[in-house]
């Protein structure tokens, strides 16, 4: 068999040069370190142009509207990928150009960057000439890896500038349409049912077909129906139902129903719908009386209203299908209640809260690489900040959280003194806590955190019963509101401790020293005056003997007690089960892994109780609840992403996946499945996503785990069931730490690795 002679790379090099092909091209064919998922300020559709909400396909005309990159420093980003282990970037380099063409030629002719050292590959800010208004840039990087071997050129990508730039802006996407079949369609007497499947923000239209002018069809839609089938024309509370005329005209003709606003949910405060959308309403379900003639499913489309969203970004799926229902009952309310392009509080109002916020924030993380609306979200909120003390602290949470997964400081620097103000600095006593209650809320404090109203007031969890500090069968557990509230306490002092991280990552290091010491006052002022001895669980405050869920989960989920005292706390916890609102069920689960738990934690998650997620599907809504169920909030609305909570519980407590470091540097894989014979997961972050697979047997752990590259992960495995562990990576046996029931493995760079534990 004829064998062709290997070839010296450098011949093939000059080879290469004599025929004017590019080296750097040649080069890469013998490495594995590839670009690509080019991002700009942390958008992967920088470029993208929608018409009326469709996104834009063929020529991309000027009308319409687009992503406007507003910022006169942009920031780059990128993805890698590649077969070798453990692969880290260790320089780039970008060049920005206003003609694709000159990229082509090797040519930046607005920026060309030169080879960086830096491992930086989510946060690269524009360094070249000034970028003009309403224009089109294109741009690419290459990188060198951790050997100093450089990859070939990205593909080209590109962007637009708004018609005005400053400083800082925060990019957004516009809002998307997908169009929607019914998952069925039944003919009951004259009625005509539709079933979409699952409820979305949308309109309907129509094709139908008439004899004669002036026929007329009756049109129903709504999120319920009856035992029978038929739409529930009065579903209490704010589950929707509508009902509309349609006159038609003779001929086939497609309708559209235009929807009338609801007078609450569009008021002044309210998130309204662009004109380039129109009005939208949740339903499901249809119902089309008056039509003369045969119907069919694609005689009815849903235009669903959503902000662009990548469904297969995430996933996840283990040996328990009520978790498995739970997670994607969760995942879809995420993306069904992003109608709005703002975190919004469900259909009732329309308004952004921050505890909403702050929860719908952690869930886009946990099942989209999409960090823009959240950050447009809390940026909203810090100057239209809401009423209750705990969320205008939540503020400080989101902010760093933000900081956290995208390792973008921007937002923080640019908006540093008004998140300084939301810790509320001016409501401390001497003792070390705040208190609303102290004649230390004024005008000025007011003006500070940019809230229109009189005063703040507690709220620990909603609804309360008989109104605000009355002890009764809402959702606060019976929670006792005095001078000094713990749960407020609780965020003050996660705050300060964010906010302390803040400012160290903006330089500011007198602030975090401050910072630092009147975190550590707090958390003595809750040990000597909050804590009882006795009954060794913290008391609600310091004149009143009566503790709660919501006292106890706050401080356990924020830090606040001492590594002797969490089992003790944990048994409280436990002793009370689901004494909260679906609000709440964020810091219960939080607490529960925080202390190790986890098979509480998963009973949580897959409880077929009345105070479950699973009650919520039981109930028949495909988005999640503003309460448990329609007793415990009689108002409520079946829309609303703050009940969504397992959507952010599952990739970060139960299947364990965290960063460590801002933007993903460094995370961490800690595990708490429980009793589940299997879990596998795939966690999407910015720096591409995190694979995980669990499974357990008698005396065995394995784990399947790929880490994207310029990362490294920290593996914690619990291993309480086996005793005399026996760790192998690979097929090969390494050394670890035992460390409170979980093995510590030395930092991992990236790749695939198959880990086997056992005795």
């Amino acid at each position: 068999m004829f064998k062709p002679r290997k070839c010296p790379i450098k011949w093939v090099l000059c080879l290469a040069i004599l025929c004017g092909l590019s080296v750097v091209g040649m080069t890469l064919q013998a490495q594995d370190v590839q670009v690509h998922h080019l991002k700009v300020d942390h958008l992967q559709y920088p470029a993208l142009q929608m018409v009326n909400g469709y996104p834009v396909g063929g020529y991309a005309i000027g009308t319409g509207q687009r992503v406007l990159i507003a910022n006169t420093q942009p920031a780059f980003g990128w993805e890698l990928s590649g077969a070798r282990m453990g692969i880290m970037q260790s320089a780039y380099r970008i060049m920005v150009s206003q003609n694709r063409d000159s990229l082509t030629k090797g040519v930046g002719g607005i920026w060309d960057s030169g080879k960086m050292e830096s491992e930086e590959s989510t946060t690269v800010l524009y360094q070249g000439i000034p970028l003009e208004t309403n224009s089109n840039y294109f741009w690419q990087v290459m990188v060198w890896d951790d050997q100093g071997r450089p990859s070939s050129w990205s593909a080209i990508s590109n962007f637009w500038t708004a018609d005005s730039l400053s400083d800082y802006n925060t990019s957004a996407y516009p809002l998307q349409k997908t169009d929607e079949m019914p998952k069925s369609l039944t003919k009951v007497d004259d009625v005509v049912r539709i079933d979409f499947g699952k409820a979305s923000f949308g309109q309907l239209r129509l094709t139908l077909a008439a004899s004669k002018d002036g026929d007329t069809i009756t049109v129903r839609l709504g999120e319920a129906v009856n035992p029978d089938g038929s739409i529930n024309r009065d579903p209490g509370g704010t589950i929707r139902y509508a009902k509309y005329q349609v006159p038609l005209m003779r001929g086939r003709h497609t309708y559209r129903l235009q929807l009338s606003p609801n007078q609450r949910n569009t008021g002044p405060q309210a998130i309204k719908m662009p004109d380039y959308i129109g009005e939208v309403m949740p339903f499901r379900y249809g119902e089309v009386t008056g039509h003369v003639g045969e119907l069919k499913k694609d005689d009815f489309v849903r235009s669903t209203v959503h902000y662009p969203f990548d469904d297969f970004a995430s996933d996840f799926e283990s040996s328990d299908s009520i978790l498995n229902a739970v997670w994607e009952l969760c995942k879809y309310s995420i993306k069904a209640t992003s109608f709005a392009g703002i975190y919004v509080d469900g259909d009732r109002e329309r308004i952004p809260y921050e505890a909403d916020a702050y929860i719908n924030q952690l869930c886009h993380y946990g099942v989209d690489k999409e960090y823009s609306m959240a950050r447009r979200s809390h940026e909203y909120l810090l100057h239209h900040a809401t009423w209750p003390t705990e969320w205008i602290l939540q503020s400080v949470l989101m902010a760093y959280h933000d900081y956290l997964y995208t390792g973008d400081i921007r937002s923080a620097r640019h908006y540093y003194e008004d998140l300084k103000a939301k810790l509320l600095l001016p409501l401390r006593e001497n003792n070390g806590l705040i208190s609303t209650k102290t004649e230390k809320q004024n005008k000025q404090l007011m003006q500070a955190i940019h809230f229109q109203g009189d005063a703040l007031r507690d709220i620990v969890d909603w609804p309360h019963t008989g109104g605000f500090g009355m002890v009764g069968n809402g959702e606060t557990d019976g929670f006792v509101f005095t001078t000094y509230n713990a749960v407020v306490n609780a965020f003050h002092y996660k705050a300060l401790r964010d906010m302390e991280k803040l400012a160290v990552a903006l330089g500011n290091h007198d602030d975090a020293a401050h910072f630092s010491i009147k975190a550590d006052e707090t958390y003595k002022a809750f040990q000597s005056l909050l804590w009882d001895k006795r009954k060794r669980v913290f008391r609600d405050g310091i004149d009143t003997d009566h503790a709660s869920l919501h006292t106890n989960m706050m401080a356990l989920a924020f830090g606040l007690v001492p590594e002797k005292e969490t089992r003790h706390v944990m048994d409280f916890i436990r002793s009370r089960g689901v004494a909260c609102s679906v609000y709440g069920s964020q810091f219960l689960l939080d607490a529960t892994y925080t202390a190790g738990d986890a098979n509480y934690g998963l009973s949580l998650l897959t409880s077929q109780g009345d105070r479950s997620w699973y009650n919520m599907i039981r109930a028949g809504s495909t988005i999640t609840m503003e309460a448990w169920d329609n007793k415990y909030k009689p108002n409520q609305d079946w829309n609303h992403a703050w009940g969504a909570v397992p959507a952010n519980a599952i990739p970060r407590k139960l299947m364990g996946v965290e960063p460590l470091e801002p933007g993903w540097r460094t995370f961490r894989v800690r595990p708490q499945i429980g009793s589940l014979e299997w879990a596998t997961i795939k966690v999407p972050t910015l720096k591409g996503s995190v694979d995980l697979s669990c499974r357990q047997g008698q005396g065995t752990y394995s784990m399947h785990l790929t880490i994207p590259p310029n990362t490294q992960a920290y593996i914690e495995i619990p291993v309480q069931a086996i005793p005399n562990p026996q760790v192998t990576v690979n097929g090969r046996k390494v050394d670890f730490e035992l460390d409170h029931g979980f093995i510590r493995l030395s930092a991992m760079g990236s790749g695939t690795y198959d880990i086997e534990v056992m005795k």
